[in-house]
């Protein structure tokens, strides 16, 4: 079910500009190598923490308890509804590291369901640290906004994906690409083509590779420049 819904967003993302349909491809394929690896590497250091601490505090023990079944039961029994209850718990009961995780995998399960809003809502409940998790966080709450067609919070969740990631020659030009996206459906050709130019200047062989010179000018022409 979750490939049918990815499905579904790719073709609206490729009605609003087909000619992007590779770079988006790349955002897709990227996402995988994002979000779980690092959700397992965060379950171990937190269940060490955990152990390191002694369990002295038994909302940590329980939060990181429940959220380790919901861990295992995801990625060895491939129980996405059951994990998907667990990480739910643990996110709208606790106020802690676990929860914090919790809230990003329940998104992410969300997302691949299809139930965008209330993805959204986890996410905005995440505390997006990192220089990886955090715009991944922010990517996907855009695409959530994407899907709901609330176009400005779309922008805004890019924008801080763009921030957050700073510099990062492989991931940040793909969430400059998604802004683009956007602001080409909202007809801002002249703020499409000025994301593009920077995009250009700052990623040069990114720009090179996916051939933004194009895109561009579209915009430019569409602007009237």
């Amino acid at each position: 079910m979750a490939k049918k819904q990815k499905g579904s967003v790719r073709t609206s993302l490729e009605e609003l500009n087909e000619s992007l349909s590779t770079i988006e491809q790349k955002i897709e394929g990227n996402k995988k190598y994002i979000y779980w690896p690092l959700a397992i590497i965060l379950a171990i250091i937190l269940i060490a923490v955990a152990y390191i601490y002694g369990f002295r505090n038994p909302n940590l023990k329980h939060a990181t308890e429940d959220i380790s079944k919901a861990d295992m039961e995801l990625l060895f029994n491939g129980n996405d509804s059951l994990a998907l209850q667990s990480y739910e718990k643990v996110a709208d009961k606790y106020s802690n590291k676990p929860a914090n995780r919790a809230n990003l995998n329940a998104a992410i399960l969300l997302y691949q369901k299809g139930k965008y809003e209330e993805a959204a809502k986890y996410l905005n409940n995440f505390d997006p640290q990192g220089n990886i998790v955090g715009p991944a966080s922010q990517s996907l709450l855009g695409d959530c906004y994407v899907n709901l067609k609330q176009l400005d919070k779309a922008v805004a969740a890019f924008d801080k994906a763009i921030s957050l990631s700073g510099d990062n020659a492989d991931y940040t030009p793909l969430f400059m690409v998604k802004k683009a996206v956007v602001l080409h459906e909202q007809k801002k050709f002249a703020e499409e083509a000025s994301l593009y130019q920077s995009l250009k200047d700052k990623y040069p062989a990114y720009a090179a590779q996916n051939a933004i010179d194009k895109y561009i000018e579209r915009a430019n022409a569409l602007a009237g420049k």
